[in-house]
């Protein structure tokens, strides 16, 4: 078993009302990844994410490319994974 990490992502750009939570939790629970993803009050898309890196690298690869709105711009960081998640989810 792969060592388990957490990706923390903002997604910038027209991110909202256009879908995009709903396509990230079906492609990360495609790459059995566990998590949230969240819109935040300043137009933001925020996004955890915890599973093996490669599939965490593919998400994120993903999201740039996101047929949903439009990504400008992704700040992430990584750390080692919480086990907080047992699923990934959309928060409102």
């Amino acid at each position: 078993m792969q060592e388990q990490v957490q990706l923390h992502a903002y997604l910038q750009g027209h991110v909202q009302g256009v879908g995009m939570r709903f396509f990230i939790q079906r492609l990360a629970r495609k790459l059995s990844l566990n998590g949230f993803v969240r819109n935040m009050p300043d137009g933001r898309v925020e996004v955890i994410a915890e599973g093996d890196k490669k599939n965490l690298e593919l998400l994120l690869k993903k999201l740039k490319k996101s047929p949903r709105g439009k990504v400008e711009s992704i700040t992430c960081s990584w750390s080692s994974a919480s086990a907080n998640y047992s699923s990934f989810n959309i928060y409102y």
